[in-house]
């Protein structure tokens, strides 16, 4: 992945600024700041065995920036660049430089944000104007949901409401103090109000957060249709916890939380 990074690096005439770039899940991505003639960027190089270099996560970002509207904030994706060396496939993206920084290191957040009204107003705006996005990608399965959701939650599924979703919201890849919305690889179809629930419920470690997530998207989470992307998320954090610590660490906060909504509807 290095060799890749310094190999785009000069196809691209860039110069590379990261002494340590940044490694994503399983060695898969390596990403960090990078300078030209056109100022500075971010460079993400992703790899991949040549027959699985397409679909909905090789194609995530580059199909983001085509088919969503400028109102949801995102990197400007500038450039992409595929290559094949070694038994490998590899895909350069390049970004346009943002000022924003990633409001949590884990997905789960620990310590409240001090996050100004304006995040929270752009943040509601960008997941209705998701939502509305056509798109026939699939970010969670109805397969999935109608198998994890029983068997992690012990609740029936009934009929499921879509819409257009980021599929991986929560505070590792958003970023302020201006609200920027990162990794893009996964969004498509998921059960309404899904991006909500992640992020309240990844949420749940620090009350006040959860009321402010819960109250600024009270119009999509307080709606029959939002129970079950709540559902699908609880099963999602419980069918992991074994396995993924930040899962782990969020299994208790979860269980209470369906407990008290089973009370709610008895």
């Amino acid at each position: 992945m290095r060799t890749a990074r310094a190999f785009v690096c000069t196809t691209l005439t860039l110069i590379d600024l990261a002494a340590e770039p940044i490694w994503g899940y399983a060695g898969r991505t390596l990403s960090g700041a990078v300078t030209s003639a056109q100022g500075t960027g971010w460079l993400r190089v992703v790899s991949g065995r040549p027959d699985k270099a397409h679909g909905k996560l090789w194609d995530g970002p580059k199909t983001a920036q085509e088919l969503l509207p400028p109102v949801i904030p995102r990197p400007v994706l500038d450039d992409v660049h595929d290559w094949q060396a070694a038994g490998w496939a590899y895909r350069a993206e390049l970004y346009q430089h943002t000022d924003a920084t990633v409001i949590a290191r884990s997905p789960v957040l620990e310590h409240d944000p001090a996050l100004p009204k304006a995040w929270w107003a752009g943040l509601r705006t960008a997941l209705d104007s998701l939502a509305k996005v056509h798109t026939e990608r699939i970010a969670v399965r109805e397969e999935y949901i109608r198998r994890a959701v029983p068997e992690y939650t012990g609740c029936d599924v009934g009929q499921i409401e879509w819409s257009t979703a980021h599929g991986d919201f929560h505070w590792s890849n958003l970023g302020g103090p201006d609200l920027t919305i990162l990794d893009w690889e996964g969004w498509g179809q998921a059960p309404v109000a899904f991006d909500a629930a992640q992020l309240y419920l990844y949420s749940l470690h620090t009350p006040a957060t959860a009321a402010r997530v819960r109250q600024t998207l009270a119009h999509i989470l307080d709606t029959p249709a939002a129970r079950m992307a709540e559902l699908t998320i609880c099963a999602q954090v419980l069918q992991a916890a074994d396995r993924t610590p930040f899962y782990k660490e969020l299994a208790g906060p979860v269980k209470e939380y369906l407990d008290a909504t089973h009370e709610r509807m008895r």
